[in-house]
């Protein structure tokens, strides 16, 4: 295979995670308890600490090293401004997406990055494979709930989230054939992401986790956290 058929199979097999947890949510029939609860409050605080180690370790260090003091601050407070307009616009019309619109945030750049240094460094291509994909299956889980509590159908839930894998080809794509000398760019886009995400974190995600009077749920941010932790000392 070539690197950039590789690079196109890696990036899609990466978000079709995103839909195998659609998958999971959908077919999930167990009855209501406090169990289940603690479960689904805890695969969103998963799905948020998987989210927060993004920032830290795959998003935020590139931008660090590459860009400037002041383009580092305006990318990243442009992401989390922006974002903060989005949330509001949505919620405004009776609706939530911070889970599907971090996935996005998060996928998009991460498989720009796999496109961008594939090209050079084959093994940091491969695992950053690995670690998109653990990333977006609690994240594919949380939002096809999510979508479905919008008002939306099942059916288009699990359309929007198979589509979603198709974008990780395209970015994939775009950082092979125009990032991989162009640092500066992809790590501005790493930081706006990265302001993004971590708006989205504080405002939407880690809300949903907290349960009244149960402290077992948070736990699952620690474990997405440690999941991320791994995967960048694997890929350091």
């Amino acid at each position: 295979m070539t690197p950039l058929l590789i690079i196109i199979t890696l990036s899609w097999l990466a978000g079709l995670t995103a839909f195998i947890g659609s998958l999971g949510a959908r077919w999930e029939t167990i009855p209501e308890s406090t169990v289940k609860s603690e479960c689904i409050h805890g695969i969103v605080a998963f799905g948020g600490g998987i989210l927060a180690a993004a920032v830290a370790f795959a998003l935020a260090p590139e931008a660090i090293e590459v860009l400037s003091p002041w383009l580092l601050a305006l990318t990243f407070c442009a992401g989390g401004i922006l974002f903060c307009g989005v949330d509001a616009w949505i919620a405004g019309r009776g609706g939530s997406l911070a889970q599907f619109m971090a996935m996005l945030l998060d996928f998009v750049p991460e498989a720009i990055s796999l496109g961008a240094v594939f090209g050079r460094d084959r093994s940091l291509g491969y695992l950053l494979a690995i670690f998109i994909a653990a990333q977006n299956l609690p994240e594919g889980f949380n939002s096809f709930r999510e979508i479905r509590a919008s008002g939306a159908t099942s059916k288009s839930a699990l359309t929007a989230l198979f589509l979603i894998s198709l974008l990780g080809p395209v970015a994939a794509y775009c950082g092979y054939r125009f990032l991989q000398d162009q640092k500066i760019w992809t790590a501005a886009i790493m930081s706006f992401a990265g302001g993004g995400i971590l708006y989205l974190v504080f405002q939407d995600i880690a809300p949903q986790a907290k349960m009244q009077r149960h402290w077992k749920p948070p736990i699952g941010a620690v474990l997405g956290f440690a999941v991320g932790m791994v995967g960048h000392q694997l890929i350091g």
